[in-house]
């Protein structure tokens, strides 16, 4: 009997074990080299600013500097070098009282108590500076700086950030099934965008793009309105970070934030992109574990991830906690369009909106899985309702679901995802 493959599931893992007679294909990330001491790591990274000069440097004279810090959906390692950052700002001059963390939440929820003392991760962060959540539908807390060039977005981001003298994005590069890769500009916007700029670039003609997809930067719609955005708020800083799949540091760069940035997709990019000789008619995939797969809203993202190698028609199983249940309000709602309109109807009903209804993206994206193959799920976080509403057929023997698939797609190959949309495989024939 083959062994139990572990997969990444809630704050630990879920075992499933291949049938007798299946051919397993385990697909992870390339081993990354990790740094043993990851705070001297970080020191190097700032003492070496691609781009810009150093943030000592940057910060002399200023009153005011705005942090800008990913939301609970990223295992970001913000209690490594959340404090380094403070005390080269306090350093440089700039006083207590004019620095600001703030969770860049986008249109999500705001992370408070345990949760924000937890993505921060070093009590005296909290203990010394503001740290303050995002709300993208509070229209006081935006300037408006005008239309992007190119599409003519409505740019409206949170005064925090675009009256701070000193700009810090700081973030996870990782794949990202819209944007390309995470971080850097994407913390911006959507991260500390309004809901009018948010809406606009997710809307369907921009999630429909074919370039608006995981590791693709050059031609992707939403990338290039980032980068627009950026260059109007008069550029940033920015503190990049990769992880491997144990969690642990990899990589840091630290500089102006475009540059920064691609240094860091482009060490991303050896590790998380694996290409393999054939597609699979079973693929088995997680959401990431916790943080990412406490909705189902996330999980979106890890039956994306592995579309590369799923043969049309073929099963895909993914396994997700969902231990906050589905998600926002908005988005149940999106979901219960897809379930009465279905695949058609739903894409018909939002093709030509110029605004998106918030978190519906989400439910577009998930048409794409749709399309391919069976989609089927496996959570103990989801009531009856919420499950109907994932639109997907949802499974209680995970074990079953993959023998039951090898039987009806004939073929014992099966693919298995463990860290689910941090990893994207990708089909290269010959």
């Amino acid at each position: 009997m083959s062994e139990p493959i572990e997969l990444l599931y809630g704050r630990g893992t879920v075992a499933v074990r291949p049938p007798p007679g299946a051919l397993p294909t385990v697909i992870r990330k390339r081993p990354m080299p990790v740094f043993d001491d990851p705070k001297a790591a970080i020191e190097r990274a700032l003492a070496a600013p691609i781009g810009s000069p150093p943030l000592e440097e940057a910060a002399r004279g200023r009153r005011t500097a705005c942090i800008l810090i990913c939301d609970v959906t990223r295992p970001v390692p913000n209690g490594l070098f959340l404090r380094l950052l403070i005390e080269r700002l306090l350093a440089a001059g700039v006083p207590r009282a004019g620095i600001v963390v703030l969770v860049a939440t986008g249109l999500h929820r705001p992370n408070e108590g345990q949760e924000l003392a937890e993505i921060v991760g070093d009590p005296w962060v909290l203990a010394n500076v503001r740290v303050e959540n995002h709300y993208a539908t509070r229209d006081e807390d935006h300037l408006l700086l005008g239309r992007t060039p190119t599409r003519g977005t409505v740019v409206r981001l949170d005064r925090r950030l675009v009256e701070a003298e000193v700009r810090i994005a700081t973030g996870l590069v990782e794949p990202h099934f819209m944007a390309g890769w995470s971080g850097g500009r994407k913390v911006i916007a959507p991260g500390v965008a309004h809901a009018e700029t948010i809406t606009t670039f997710h809307n369907a003609a921009f999630m429909s793009h074919p370039r608006a997809a995981n590791c693709i930067l050059d031609g992707n719609p939403l990338h290039e309105e980032q980068l627009e955005i950026v260059r109007m708020l008069g550029g940033a800083l920015a503190f990049n970070t990769v992880i491997d799949e144990h969690r642990r540091l990899a990589f840091a760069s630290f500089g102006e934030i475009v540059e920064s940035h691609l240094e860091a997709v482009r060490f991303c990019e050896r590790y998380a992109v694996v290409e393999l000789p054939r597609r699979f008619r079973t693929v088995v995939t997680s959401a990431a574990g916790h943080p990412l797969d406490k909705t189902y809203y996330q999980t979106v993202k890890g039956m994306v991830g592995p579309l590369g190698i799923l043969e049309p028609g073929g099963d895909l199983i993914v396994v997700s906690a969902c231990s906050e249940g589905l998600g926002s309000a908005h988005y149940a709602q999106a979901q219960r369009r897809l379930v009465e309109l279905g695949i058609d109807g739903f894409w018909r009903s939002i093709a030509n909106k110029p605004h998106a209804e918030i978190d519906e993206w989400q439910t577009q994206k998930q048409l794409e899985p749709m399309r391919v193959g069976r989609v089927r799920l496996f959570t103990t976080g989801l009531d009856a309702e919420a499950r109907r509403l994932t639109g997907v057929e949802t499974i209680e023997d995970l074990d079953e679901a993959v023998a039951e698939s090898v039987r009806r797609q004939g073929d014992p190959a099966v693919a298995f995802v463990p860290e689910g949309p941090y990893v994207v495989p990708v089909h290269r024939a010959g």
